[in-house]
């Protein structure tokens, strides 16, 4: 019987990431960032895997993962979205945002949407306070001044892209 290792081929694919480092003390983050893009999150096994071929403990690994906020232990959606409450954004309705969000997506907290495409997490500053209120999908897409009203066209974008109605 093979184990979820043996089976996965991301896990060939970021053993050949960690064969190919001149130096691996150091590369803790850079491994984990590999890792969570191939995977989505950083699931236990994933964890244990990266103190394995790092030759570190695991609890160190677990250390860096939970102390982190762009690491996750679980799983998100294609398209992570990040609304600010920060206080400006806040001030500024970005909770109305938040809640709008959630609404058209069908989620109540940060799982990720039924379809696997969105999820959303509420965020303390994503440093565009003049834009208030501000959110960011995915590492670019940064979308600022929001109301409720926007969010439909925003996301219906996306859905576009990915030919979902």
């Amino acid at each position: 019987m093979q184990t979820i290792v043996e089976a996965d081929p991301r896990f060939d694919e970021l053993d050949e990431f960690i064969d190919g480092l001149e130096d691996k003390s150091g590369m803790l983050i850079g491994v984990l960032h590999r890792a969570q893009e191939l995977f989505g999150y950083l699931p236990k096994e994933v964890q244990h895997h990266v103190a394995d071929k790092l030759e570190i403990p695991e609890s160190t690994v677990y250390g860096v993962v939970t102390f982190y906020s762009f690491f996750t232990m679980k799983p998100r959606g294609k398209y992570q979205i990040k609304v600010c409450l920060g206080t400006a954004c806040y001030v500024k309705g970005g909770q109305k945002v938040s809640d709008r969000v959630k609404e058209e997506l069908k989620v109540t907290g940060d799982e990720p949407t039924a379809d696997g495409l969105f999820s959303v997490q509420e965020v303390r500053c994503l440093g565009a306070c003049s834009m208030a209120p501000v959110m960011l999908i995915g590492e670019r897409d940064f979308y600022g001044r929001l109301t409720p009203d926007k969010i439909r066209q925003i996301i219906d974008s996306y859905k576009r892209k990915e030919n979902v109605k």
